[in-house]
């Protein structure tokens, strides 16, 4: 649907790679899909932090000190209207800043506009295709895939970009510890083109107290919002390893997302949109992140697999590299990459740290019983 393009980032490399993407996102090969309304940060130590980042890098950054500074960055109607919240809660200590130089990338079209460029440069794409194995040489090493179907390809070497399913599909790579999938809460109001109108020329709004986020409407009028946190791992029967849970998977409840979670989500929108919060849900839905221990990427070859090469770890903030990170990925397995990243990209690299964005780093286990109905979709007063 869409994703928050943003270089607000404690780690000043990340910072770096998102300005490189920004640029990207800003050229005509993208058809005007990413979005430039500004990024509002509301903060804490990690802002304040972001804040340095952007600023050194030579973001358009404006630092913002009350309430009524971080009202102004929106429409000039809202101001004095219960349509915005008061955001009285900040603590006059904390960084609040908001960064011109961002905004939101339409998600999907994004992607097929992407397909259709690899498409004129060659690549053969092969849809309806489900990889089953991998085949391996006398030596153990990976030379191509075998399909559900009986299909064999072979290749010099295989690139798993699996995203969540990293784990879950290749359960003898042991890769759970460093390719976790998590689900993340997202739900979904349907506006008016009246209704939307008014909320159009918004930021997006980043809170990194509570991880709460929440858009512009889109084209089609939608506010969508969301908490950036531990999420819930999946567990099926008969396994250790969290798989997502869609509406691929399960048809019929696979959008739905724990009932407390739900409720917050409300709490945290009417302390930005007051009005909205007061609206039925449209709809929600798992977004399933594929979690690394210390928050980086994983990008590179397999253990003592020269034919074997992972891509995947995105760990809920690599769409926004979409127009630059294929190019890492291409620089690793060339053995171009610069040093320090190819190592802090490694699959067998050791975690020292957590990033420190996410407020929360217990992940919890989705519980079914707990999942919310139509009937939680309206507000209660």
């Amino acid at each position: 649907m869409n994703k928050v393009v943003r270089s607000c980032y404690g780690d000043l490399e990340y910072t770096r790679l998102a300005r490189q993407a920004i640029q990207e996102w800003r050229k005509d090969m993208w058809q005007s899909c990413y979005h430039e309304c500004g990024v509002l940060n509301l903060g804490d130590a990690y802002t304040e932090q972001s804040f340095n980042n952007d600023l050194k890098e030579g973001a358009k950054v404006e630092r913002l000190g009350s309430a009524e500074s971080i009202r102004a960055q929106f429409p000039s109607d809202f101001r004095d209207s219960d349509r915005i919240g008061a955001f009285a809660s900040l603590d006059v200590s904390s960084t609040s800043y908001i960064n011109h130089d961002g905004g939101w990338a339409e998600a999907e079209r994004a992607v097929s506009i992407l397909m259709e460029h690899v498409k004129k440069c060659g690549v053969k794409v092969l849809p309806g295709k489900a990889v089953q194995e991998l085949t391996k040489d006398e030596r153990g090493q990976t030379r191509g895939v075998r399909c559900a179907d009986g299909s064999e390809y072979g290749a010099d070497v295989v690139v798993l970009a699996l995203g969540s399913w990293t784990a879950s599909a290749f359960p003898s790579l042991n890769l759970m510890g460093k390719c976790l999938a998590t689900g993340q809460s997202v739900a979904t109001i349907q506006l008016t083109s009246e209704e939307a109108e008014e909320y159009r020329n918004t930021p997006v709004v980043l809170d990194f107290r509570t991880g709460f986020y929440v858009f512009p409407p889109t084209h089609c009028n939608v506010v969508k919002f969301a908490v950036h946190a531990a999420g819930h791992t999946h567990t099926v029967p008969g396994s250790t390893i969290s798989t997502p849970r869609t509406i691929v998977s399960h048809p019929d409840v696979g959008l739905r997302v724990p009932r407390s979670v739900l409720k917050e989500l409300r709490v945290q929108l009417r302390s930005v949109y007051p009005a909205l919060a007061e609206k039925p849900f449209s709809g929600t839905r798992m977004c399933w992140y594929t979690d690394s221990p210390d928050g980086d990427w994983v990008i590179g070859r397999y253990p003592g697999d020269s034919g074997l090469f992972l891509a995947t770890s995105g760990s809920g903030h690599a769409f926004k590299f979409l127009p630059i990170i294929g190019k890492l990925v291409v620089d690793a397995m060339e053995d171009k990459l610069d040093p320090e990243l190819a190592a802090r990209f490694a699959v067998d690299r050791e975690v020292k740290s957590h990033n420190g964005e996410r407020i929360s780093v217990v992940v919890q286990e989705l519980n079914i019983d707990e999942l919310c109905g139509p009937e939680d979709l309206t507000p209660t007063f």
